[in-house]
């Protein structure tokens, strides 16, 4: 659910979370009990330090910072096993 922040004029500014369909134009203030008016503020994106946060930043610079390969691979890999069974020879080859 969203976090939407509150005005009081005695106490400050209060947070309170709401559903989207039921977020109230009016609180009443935690700390005197007097009116809090809704106010729009800056939308709080998330934390930069978050292990996602951290995965997007590093995936969106592979983009501008490449990793660059000094040489080939001196070991070439064999393909993996190759079946002889006569049936898999019909087999579409990609």
């Amino acid at each position: 659910m969203p976090t939407y922040a509150f005005r009081c004029a005695d106490c400050g500014d209060t947070d309170a979370v709401f559903p989207m369909a039921s977020v109230p134009a009016w609180l009443d203030c935690r700390a005197c009990g007097g009116t809090a008016r809704r106010i729009f503020s800056a939308p709080y994106l998330g934390a930069g330090s978050s292990t996602a946060m951290k995965l997007l930043d590093a995936t969106k610079r592979t983009a501008s910072e490449p990793a660059v390969v000094e040489a080939l691979p001196s070991r070439r890999t064999s393909p993996g096993p190759v079946s002889h069974n006569p049936l898999h020879a019909e087999l579409p080859r990609p």
